[in-house]
């Protein structure tokens, strides 16, 4: 255990390690696969229980990364049809694009909010809020909202860790990091059933969409008045 301790301790003090949580943040937020949420909590737990990196620029570069990947990933959006894109084919990924697209305009801040902390969720709702044309201002505003807080999240969750485990770099990565996963898996399924509800909710007898779903009256049958006259 002391020897990967040492090891995380010298990864830790490279300079480098600003410029690996900026690219993996901003990677992830178009490559679902990469693990950004890890490699931050991971940082600023040998923060605090190593002294190094600087965690405040630890929160920088992750926010900046993840600003920047979101606004990327809203551009690919606007201009690459999204049918074409073919990591989006998969029954994951198209359900959570469904569910961005049905709600993007009315909820686009809750949505961009809300889904920067779900992997494959951020992906979707940013590539539909390029789609949809939402307005690049507005999303810029959302992202980094978004972008800010999650990395003040992430950061916390491995400060938290560390300072729990009493300063053990290994440990804290390990439970910063189950931490985090569990958090987002919550979210994400949290997410779904808020989702579901307002579905059922529309589509029931006097719910919201009812209004909109309904066949329109027929109009009424009128007779003219010379035929009326005959009778």
């Amino acid at each position: 255990m002391d020897a990967v301790n040492e090891f995380i301790a010298q990864a830790a003090a490279s300079p480098w390690v600003y410029l690996v949580v900026f690219a993996v943040v901003l990677v992830d937020a178009f490559f679902p696969p990469v693990p950004s949420e890890s490699v931050v909590i991971a940082a600023a737990a040998a923060a605090v229980a190593v002294g190094t990196p600087d965690l405040p620029l630890v929160i920088a570069c992750a926010a900046a990364g993840a600003i920047a990947g979101d606004n990327l990933t809203y551009a690919i959006g606007r201009r690459v049809p999204l049918e074409r894109l073919r990591m989006l084919r998969g029954p994951r990924m198209s359900a959570a694009l469904a569910r961005a697209r049905r709600g993007i305009h009315d909820r686009a801040g809750v949505l961009v909010l809300s889904a920067r902390y779900v992997p494959v969720g951020r992906v979707a709702v940013n590539l539909m809020a390029g789609a949809a044309r939402v307005s690049w201002r507005r999303f810029l505003l959302l992202s980094t909202l978004a972008g800010v807080s999650w990395s003040l999240y992430s950061v916390t969750v491995g400060v938290i860790a560390a300072h729990w485990l009493g300063g053990n770099a290994f440990l804290a990565m390990v439970v910063g990091i189950a931490l985090g996963v569990s958090a987002g898996i919550a979210l994400d399924a949290g997410l779904r059933a808020m989702s579901r509800r307002r579905e059922r909710r529309t589509a029931a007898p006097g719910g919201d969409g009812a209004e909109e779903h309904a066949e329109p009256a027929p109009a009424p049958v009128t007779v003219p008045l010379a035929e009326e006259a005959r009778r």
